[in-house]
């Protein structure tokens, strides 16, 4: 049995049996993987996959076993690779960071210019997504570290660790009849067109459920990924908008607008931080999850990723 065998295996399971996918996401041919997948059952004595002639059906109960040992050695096989460039290269290689666009744009950029200034041969790849495309960036490699909001606890691949808490503020004009006021209530927001995140961004969840708790049907009239798409059709007039509230951060591009805190009516939202459970960490991962919080520290990240914390140490 070799490496390439359960990186088809893999694969295959990733593209829903599909083999022809498979071979074309591996950049190699179908009559390859299928025999290679064969190969391996053979020297095993048990069939990974059920099958309807040459078709892929589904993952037998054996095969679900061989599955997670699968994983298992890949898994320690990357590791080995990190273990190598770490200790070759002490201060240089690439830190994948895989996030949303909110974090990219409003909470990244001093954490990784100071990663930067600390690891200057270090280069930062940025990969932005939706919270579960985030989660399975980790959970394949593509990423190191994942940071969003949601979902990322929903994946026992994952080891995640809380980095800070955040709010809602609704955006609006400054001539906006809302704008003077600070204790503005859910059944007024209904009344009013919103814009605010897609369903599956940045604390969207829990502005349904307020919703939802009151009675409410809120008047959603534009969803977008991007606090700063949602800040132009407020500017637009096309009504009031509900962002995270780093994304209202005074950095002079935001004057026009009024920026009210509405945690009483959405609740605190937490952003966390995750890493692929029993990666090797390399030392500026350690560093930049210090620079991202300081409710981080390395010997915190090692406990965690040794199974030796919960979220009662916070």
């Amino acid at each position: 049995m070799n490496l390439h065998q359960f990186r088809f295996v893999q694969e295959a399971v990733r593209r829903n049996l599909n083999l022809t996918e498979t071979a074309r996401a591996l950049h190699t041919s179908q009559p390859g993987v299928s025999k290679a997948i064969i190969e391996l059952e053979e020297e095993l004595g048990v069939e990974i996959f059920a099958r309807h002639g040459k078709r892929l059906k589904r993952v037998t109960e054996p095969g679900e076993h061989v599955l997670k040992s699968i994983a298992l050695i890949m898994r320690e096989v990357g590791n080995l690779r990190r273990i190598g460039e770490q200790y070759s290269a002490q201060d240089t290689g690439t830190l994948s960071i895989a996030t949303t666009h909110t974090q990219a744009r409003y909470v990244l950029p001093q954490p990784v210019a100071r990663l930067r200034e600390a690891f200057p041969k270090v280069n930062v790849s940025l990969h932005q997504g939706s919270p579960d495309q985030v989660a399975r960036m980790v959970i394949d490699e593509v990423a190191e570290i994942g940071i969003a909001t949601e979902s990322l606890t929903q994946y026992d691949e994952l080891i995640t660790l809380p980095c800070y808490e955040w709010q809602h503020v609704l955006v609006m004009p400054l001539a906006h009849p809302l704008a003077g006021k600070t204790d503005i209530t859910l059944e007024e927001l209904a009344l009013e067109p919103l814009i605010t995140y897609h369903p599956s961004f940045t604390g969207r969840t829990k502005i349904d459920l307020a919703f939802a708790a009151a009675r409410l049907q809120p008047r959603i009239a534009l969803e977008a990924i991007d606090s700063d798409v949602i800040k132009t059709y407020v500017r637009l007039g096309l009504g009031v908008g509900i962002v995270a509230e780093m994304a209202m951060h005074d950095d002079g591009t935001n004057a026009d607008l009024v920026a009210i805190p509405v945690g009483t009516l959405f609740g605190v939202n937490v952003a966390r931080i995750a890493f692929k459970r029993s990666a090797y960490l390399r030392n500026f991962v350690y560093k930049f999850a210090e620079l991202l919080s300081d409710k981080l520290d390395r010997k915190l990240v090692t406990r965690a990723m040794a199974g030796h914390l919960t979220e009662d140490d916070f």
